[in-house]
């Protein structure tokens, strides 16, 4: 299905340099290289959207995203270190090392005669396509938050604020352009992005672009889950995870990312998983802000590790030969699977997430040769980090994390008093003798 929405260009406001505070100081070098490469080529080129707001509220932006009237064929043939991706949004990415610099060109509503753009709707009214190029003016109106349609124009330095954005700006507002049913309905992922902003920025939602929300959350439900795990990153892996938690909940948005753990929230039997989830959030702020580095496997296997919990009860009392370790390994998997159709956790978080859950009943056992390896697996630390919080709500004995915090500390010859296990060490393994391939 394709339709054309009606455009809704107006003149922006065009604050001169004088007048504003964004510097190019403060702007990434090469992301410069590539609005003057553009302009020099007679292509207008603006720094856009969230680049500029942050600068305008006096933050760093972590992103530098650049418009031009250039096609995505022109901004690739003036970078030999670009290269054409998406299909949704057709948009060149220009690398300079680790350095990434996005550059789309404007979008529009009017296709060409030729017939080679067009904007195409899933009958759901969502968005599955959006290759109509268009003005500057036409891109404002299609942007979705008031404070994300500002530009910077490298020609003179002027900032170009489209649909009142400088005004919400100063007002600390998240305010939509058009109206909201329906630009949420060509992109659900816009109602993430309103908690999210309003979580970063500490900005509040209008009351216009938060009326529908609780009502079309479900939408989410239909958006590709490798889509949304790139939102679960913005949202709490950058320093603002505990603020963007309570605006998913006040929006009735977190149960359609995590059913599985939302069932528990309101549960008087999870009070104490809440209040653990709430613990990790603030941890994870923590460790960002100071610099240390933070992974998304640990936040999903806390989200997830009382529906865990609860399902390895099921499997044990339905199943009398299931060990506790079992029914674990069966219960993360069933879970784990479950939620990769709402959030695509990739393969290389979604394993260890699963090892540092099913390690959680070995931390009862602090005696023997067993207990001692624990020590020596390479997940023994998340796992750690998570008895430690389970520990803090009460649902491990502090005894018990007291002495994994203690036995860690202790010489080898201590360590093996502790667990009990000073008797006769186990024989290194005999060496393989190396057969002749190359493997």
């Amino acid at each position: 299905m394709t339709k054309i929405r009606k455009s809704e260009p107006r003149a922006p406001l065009k604050v001169p340099r004088a007048e504003h505070g964004v510097s190019r100081a403060n702007i990434s070098r090469n992301a410069l290289k590539v609005l003057y490469r553009l302009k020099d080529a007679g292509h207008q080129a603006f720094l856009v959207g969230g680049g500029v707001r942050d600068l305008l509220l006096g933050l760093q932006p972590k992103d530098f995203d650049i418009a031009t009237d250039a096609r995505p064929e022109q901004v690739r043939a003036l970078f030999s270190n670009g290269r054409l991706i998406g299909r949704r949004f057709r948009l060149a990415h220009i690398r300079f090392g680790r350095d990434l610099i996005e550059v789309a060109t404007f979008r529009g509503t009017t296709p060409s005669q030729g017939g080679d753009q067009e904007q195409v709707f899933h009958e759901s009214g969502r968005i599955i396509a959006d290759n109509v190029y268009g003005t500057v003016e036409e891109d404002a109106w299609r942007r979705d938050f008031t404070v994300n349609a500002l530009y910077y124009n490298i020609a003179d330095f002027s900032i170009w604020a489209f649909a009142g954005g400088l005004d919400d700006l100063r007002a600390r507002r998240l305010r939509l352009i058009g109206d909201p049913e329906t630009r949420y309905t060509e992109d659900p992922v816009r109602m993430l992005r309103a908690a999210r902003f309003a979580a970063k920025l500490d900005f509040d939602i209008h009351p216009d672009a938060a009326a529908p929300i609780s009502a079309m959350a479900g939408l989410l439900d239909d958006v590709p889950p490798a889509r949304l795990f790139d939102e679960f990153l913005k949202m709490f892996q950058f320093g603002h995870a505990s603020a963007s938690y309570r605006h998913l909940r006040r929006l009735g948005l977190f149960r359609h990312l995590f059913p599985d753990t939302d069932r528990w929230l309101d549960d008087p039997a999870g009070a104490d998983n809440a209040l653990m989830i709430e613990r990790a959030l603030e941890n994870t702020d923590q460790r960002v802000a100071a610099g240390q580095p933070v992974t998304p496997m640990f936040l999903f296997g806390v989200f997830l590790w009382r529906a865990v919990q609860a399902r390895a009860a099921e499997i044990r009392a339905e199943r009398d030969d299931q060990s506790e370790a079992q029914a674990m390994i069966v219960a993360t998997a069933e879970i784990g699977t479950r939620q990769a159709q709402r959030i695509a956790l990739p393969r290389r978080f979604g394993f260890p997430m699963r090892e540092m859950l099913q390690l959680q009943p070995r931390f009862e056992n602090r005696t023997g040769r067993r207990a001692m390896n624990l020590l020596s697996h390479r997940r023994f630390r998340a796992a750690y980090d998570l008895m430690l919080l389970r520990a803090s709500v009460g649902e491990v004995d502090q005894e018990t994390a007291d002495f994994w915090t203690a036995v860690q500390e202790q010489s080898a010859e201590e360590q093996r008093q502790s667990f009990g296990a000073a008797g006769r060490r186990r024989r290194p393994a005999r060496r393989r003798r190396r057969s002749g391939s190359a493997n």
